[in-house]
């Protein structure tokens, strides 16, 4: 069975660390590098860098960024935000990222999953499926939330399996920076339909939060930002807490 994964996520604009609530109002959460040694010393299983205006401004993720980031780090390292080629994904892993996550642009060109997993190995694609549920059903966005797409999500879930993906970052937009807890209903689905890797994201707020989502689903890992950046919850405490409920994390 696997091990349970709790994974800091730093959301880049501008070469600082920010949060929003739902991807909105964003605030600064401080220097990347420093909360990426911090997490590390606190327990961290991996650390999740994205670099959320990319896509928007069309231009491509920080690679010095990464490239400094990564050596202080020695847990897997995971990048995304404006990657659109196999160029991109080789300048990062040579920078020093282990797994690289896309999402607009395998929605755009979906062949773009296969490239990836044929080159680099599925172990190192992340497909990230940010997700909300509108008129009664689950509808995938991109650039950063701002477009609807006419993708469901299960369908999209299913299809970036099948097209080689190694593991799925799916974030609850409705759950985004509200810390009310992680959209258990929508990774259930998810995690319990696909074969691979999923990442819980979107919600955290207590420890709690962590316990329901590994015991209620097949989620393998989660993903907060906001709770760590300010200090309500340190990545070792819950641990030893989810421990004590024995999850079985790392």
């Amino acid at each position: 069975m696997l091990k349970k994964r709790i994974i800091p996520c730093l959301d880049i604009k501008d070469g600082t660390t920010v949060k929003g609530i739902n991807f909105e109002g964003l605030r600064n959460a401080g220097n990347p590098i420093e909360l990426a040694k911090k997490y590390e010393n606190e327990g961290a299983d991996e650390l999740v860098f994205l670099d959320i205006t990319a896509t928007i401004e069309e231009r491509k993720t920080f690679v010095e960024l990464v490239k400094n980031i990564a050596k202080e780090l020695s847990i897997p390292f995971t990048v995304g935000g404006g990657i659109s080629s196999v160029e991109d994904v080789r300048k990062l892993l040579e920078a020093g990222a282990d797994k690289i996550s896309i999402n607009s642009s395998a929605v755009k060109d979906p062949k773009l999953i296969s490239d990836l997993a044929k080159e680099f190995g599925s172990q190192c694609v992340v497909v990230a499926i940010d997700t909300k549920f509108v008129d009664g059903s689950d509808w995938v966005f991109v650039k950063g939330g701002r477009e609807m797409t006419n993708l469901k999500t299960f369908d999209w879930a299913k299809k970036v399996e099948e097209l080689g993906a190694g593991e799925i970052l799916l974030t609850s937009m409705d759950g985004d920076g509200t810390k009310n807890g992680f959209d258990l209903r929508i990774t259930k689905l998810i995690s319990e339909n696909v074969n691979i890797p999923v990442i819980a994201s979107g919600g955290a707020g207590k420890t709690e939060d962590f316990e329901n989502v590994f015991n209620q689903t097949k989620a393998t890992g989660a993903l907060a930002a906001s709770i760590f950046h300010f200090g309500e919850i340190k990545i070792n405490d819950l641990k030893s807490e989810l421990k004590n409920k024995n999850i079985n994390v790392r």
